[in-house]
């Protein structure tokens, strides 16, 4: 074999090779994607850096990223309802609206949101493919990766259902006129209080992000080193495949001094 063609031969293999780094690229980014986030590859840096909510030093699941930020608006508007007897209504819809997104069921009132909550759960202990309810949960519940995540994710509803429960007791606390035992159990942080089953919910959605965060990380870790250990067999091959390049073209060149 000449040289050029020993060459052609060299620029053949880190073609693969280039392939192949490309593959490992998209086969990541994929997955990715499927989490409902967006992922970025910058080549000529030969990095590989996922964007997944707050980016780029909060790594975590865009989903859980938005469950958070509803919860806490969901939260104060639980609140507002309190302390402001003028728009009551407003802030009730507004509770509503923010539950339906968390955890959506079609038709549901404050008044019927519990049974309907409770119904479809039960549902989906039964059969994880029945899933009558939409939202962020749904979502999260439709993307599971990770080992543990499902379980973590279940909790986390369940956490959320007896924040739902007490919201209900806020209310009806409300209604019958105590007005301060209904603050109370709504502000204060003692356990078995709105607040305290509050700050459970959020400990369970972290305990989720948390798993979705160590995974995406030790993946981002695996994609730099496979780069890492690549890099240097193609610009390897690239340098030797130059050289036969000069070394085959040498003879022909002479040729025309």
């Amino acid at each position: 074999m000449s040289a050029v063609g020993a060459a052609a031969v060299l620029v053949l293999v880190a073609e693969v090779v280039l392939g192949l780094q490309e593959w490992q690229y998209e086969g990541r980014a994929a997955g990715v994607r499927e989490r409902g986030c967006d992922p970025v590859v910058e080549r000529e840096g030969v990095l590989l850096v996922f964007q997944l909510g707050m980016w780029p030093r909060e790594v975590m699941s865009a989903p859980l990223s938005r469950a958070r930020a509803i919860a806490y608006d969901a939260n104060a508007d639980e609140s507002r309802y309190l302390l402001d007897p003028q728009r009551r209504e407003q802030y009730a819809r507004s509770f509503l609206a923010k539950s339906q997104q968390l955890y959506g069921i079609r038709g549901a009132t404050l008044d019927t949101y519990d049974d309907g909550l409770s119904t479809s759960w039960r549902a989906y202990e039964t059969d994880h493919h029945d899933l009558r309810f939409t939202g962020e949960f749904r979502r999260e519940l439709d993307n599971i990766t990770f080992p543990g995540e499902r379980a973590a994710a279940e909790r986390t509803v369940d956490t959320y259902a007896a924040y739902q429960r007490d919201d209900r007791k806020i209310r009806a606390l409300l209604a019958a006129g105590k007005e301060r035992e209904a603050v109370e159990f709504c502000m204060d942080w003692k356990p078995g209080t709105s607040n305290a089953h509050f700050g459970a919910w959020m400990a369970a959605l972290d305990k989720v992000t948390d798993i979705n965060r160590a995974h995406i990380t030790s993946s981002v870790r695996d994609g730099r080193s496979a780069v890492s250990d690549l890099l240097p067999w193609t610009g390897g091959l690239l340098l030797a495949a130059m050289a036969l390049t000069a070394l085959g073209l040498r003879p022909r060149l002479a040729e025309f001094r």
